[in-house]
């Protein structure tokens, strides 16, 4: 017959027995537990990097009919097959491309609001205009460029000229008589015809409007007497001799305008500009998702069918990824400060 052991030592024992459960039970419990927060976090991840999920909505910098909204309605259409969301495009022209910069570089750095900018507004507003709200480099995230595109100066038909030696005649034979209309002041086209003023020692008085579009309209209208801008609104009221181009701003002619002279050939060497359109995210965007919208980017502007419709306008389908169109950015404003400094091109 077995002895019975005293109560104090069955109490000691029944108590490390409870305690072992109860240690067994709460290390069950913690790993059920973090188990379940590992499910939530990897759940929250998944959730957060499901990019996108929602529509995606460009920004554009100047009003429809110009070439920053052809731009901008070229990529929306694929880029919302690749995405598999909408992808919805917002005019916001005015302010010297300052509207939509300072709408887009306030938005969350999330890759759902994005800019589509022109580099007359990227690279030369800054340069001409003071107190900017925004900055091109410190409070964007680059994505790809999109289209790039000489300029053309084209005149309205009833103008007596037909080449810009003419045009220069005529300027200087009428002094002050002439205007250029142009997408905004510190655009492209104000810059490019200031410094056809200084080469040709010519006054043509500077009309700014809120967009190409417009510009476009009051030229057709015979508001005004020329414009220098890029061939995409341009090619369509060329063809039905409602303007009459005289030179492109480039060392060679151009497929699409292959009638009309360069600018070497037209006797200004110099006047050598190209416009180009950009596509960019807030500053702080996630590099994940910047880089899968330039590779989507880049695969659509690869297909033929872009590439064709881009040099069907005049303009090329130059893709840029977020590193190069980085360093292009700041070596064109350095560029144009240059040629702001030198020709004394002066905000109105």
């Amino acid at each position: 017959m077995s002895k019975q052991q005293p109560s104090h030592v069955q109490q000691t024992r029944t108590g490390a027995a409870v305690v072992s459960r109860r240690r067994a039970l709460s290390t069950v419990m913690s790993a059920a537990a973090l188990a379940a927060m590992g499910l939530a976090a990897s759940g929250a991840s998944a959730q957060d990097g499901a990019y996108p999920n929602k529509p995606v909505t460009l920004i554009v910098s100047a009003a429809a009919g110009g070439t920053t909204d052809i731009a901008a309605r070229m990529i929306a259409e694929p880029l919302s097959k690749a995405l598999g969301q909408p992808v919805v495009v917002d005019n916001r022209p005015g302010g010297n491309g300052g509207i939509a910069a300072s709408a887009v570089q306030r938005a969350k750095p999330d890759g759902y609001t994005l800019l589509v900018q022109y580099s007359g507004f990227h690279v030369i507003t800054p340069l001409l205009m003071k107190n900017l709200q925004w900055d091109p480099v410190k409070d964007f995230a680059p994505v790809a460029n999109l289209l790039s595109a000489p300029q053309v100066l084209v005149v309205r038909p009833s103008l007596p000229v037909k080449s810009l030696k003419e045009l220069v005649a005529y300027a200087k034979a009428n002094p002050n008589k002439l205007n250029y209309a142009s997408s905004g002041n510190g655009s492209l086209q104000h810059v490019s015809t200031e410094l056809l003023n200084q080469m040709a020692g010519i006054k043509i008085t500077h009309v700014p409007y809120k967009g190409t579009g417009p510009a476009m309209t009051d030229l057709l209208g015979g508001s005004v007497d020329l414009t220098i801008t890029t061939p995409p609104p341009l090619i369509p009221h060329i063809a039905a001799g409602k303007l009459r181009p005289l030179v492109v701003t480039s060392k060679s002619r151009i497929p699409s305008l292959n009638d009309v002279p360069s600018a070497p050939e037209a006797g200004y060497a110099d006047l050598d500009v190209s416009s180009w359109f950009a596509m960019y995210a807030p500053a702080g965007t996630p590099k994940a998702v910047v880089d899968k919208l330039a590779g989507d980017i880049e695969a659509i502007m690869r297909t033929d069918a872009f590439r064709k419709k881009a040099e069907t306008l005049g303009a090329e389908a130059k893709f840029m990824g977020p590193q190069q169109l980085d360093q292009y950015q700041r070596a064109e404003l350095t560029r144009w400060g240059k040629v702001i400094k030198s020709a004394d091109i002066q905000a109105e």
